[in-house]
């Protein structure tokens, strides 16, 4: 990759780690709590709308686009949102989710008998103890529900990554609009069983400028632009040349959280999160430092995986969101 271009996938990691602090603020906005799955139904309002008037429906099926919007959208989001409502903080939310990576290897491995590597399964490994670690040290400090509801966030976004790698979609973009077009009208019934009515309508009609400028962030710069800006740079390279920049998202996350909202994370936390990226490292960087990438004779090994509704020259399919 040019300097250039490393500079832009760089700027895209950047967008996608400040979106966790964005939610953080949206939700909390001026002292008063905006119903999570709500929120989440703004978020992907504008992430379809007018969008999807203009960007053609991918070449997959509607199994497949329901599937995505379900797992990938509505699950992930609608279960990360919830986790930071509970009092999830925003760096470490940035960080588990992470686990996702993790995760997709091993619904890759079952549902599309992808066979993982050596490496990759090392890198589970360690992966799997940093995530026990991080778990130790917030059931210290804090409820341990919120981080298993980020856990489970992780999973939704691993089974959507699944079902978007075997669609193969020829237009990364087209697939996050149109399968978000999935998620708003479910979230608000649930919200609606969830929250009540009477939370939703104080909700709308005292809506809190923070909150509308964070749906505006998530929508349009994490989900659009970061991914408008990230499936070109993987038409113009194969994803193992861009997909390590993924690791500077929790980075940023962490990071934008200790600056913006005086997050602090405990000893334990930041070893146990060191751990997870070391394993996430392993599972998609190669010896000496590149990336991963499947051997020619072995066909069913699992390729490095990339964040998910992203394209690449090749397949024009790609795995690994986000969101975020």
């Amino acid at each position: 990759m040019t300097t250039r271009h490393s500079l832009l996938a760089a700027l895209v990691a950047v967008l996608w780690g400040l979106n966790f602090v964005a939610i953080d603020l949206g939700l909390h906005a001026n002292g008063r709590d905006v119903p999570p799955l709500l929120f989440v139904a703004m978020r992907f309002l504008l992430v379809v709308f007018p969008w999807i008037f203009f960007i053609r429906k991918p070449d997959v099926s509607w199994g497949a686009i329901i599937g995505v919007g379900l797992f990938m959208s509505a699950g992930q989001f609608g279960l990360l949102y919830l986790s930071m409502a509970l009092g999830m903080p925003a760096g470490l939310a940035s960080l588990v989710l992470q686990a996702q990576v993790l995760l997709t290897v091993l619904l890759a491995a079952v549902f599309l008998r992808e066979r993982p590597s050596r490496r990759q399964l090392a890198g589970v490994v360690l992966g799997v103890a940093g995530l026990a670690i991080v778990a130790v040290g917030r059931s210290s400090v804090a409820p341990l529900l919120p981080f298993i509801i980020v856990l489970a966030a992780a999973l939704s976004w691993a089974a959507g990554n699944v079902i978007a790698r075997k669609a193969k979609a020829a237009s990364g973009l087209g697939l996050v609009i149109w399968s978000g077009a999935v998620v708003p009208l479910p979230l608000i019934a649930l919200s609606l069983v969830i929250d009540g009515p009477d939370a939703i309508a104080a909700t709308m009609l005292d809506l809190q400028t923070g909150t509308v400028l964070s749906a505006v962030y998530t929508a349009v710069f994490a989900s659009l632009v970061g991914y408008g800006i990230w499936n070109w740079l993987l038409a113009k390279y194969p994803p193992s040349a861009v997909v390590p920049f993924t690791l500077l998202v929790p980075v940023v996350g962490m990071s934008a959280a200790w600056l913006a909202l005086q997050e602090v994370p405990s000893a334990t936390e930041l070893a146990g999160g060191l751990l997870l990226l070391g394993g996430v490292a392993t599972a998609v960087l190669k010896r000496g430092g590149g990336p991963l990438e499947p051997k020619q004779d072995a066909p069913h090994q699992l390729p490095t995986p990339v964040p998910a509704g992203m394209t690449t020259g090749s397949e024009q399919v790609a795995e690994i969101r986000s969101n975020v």
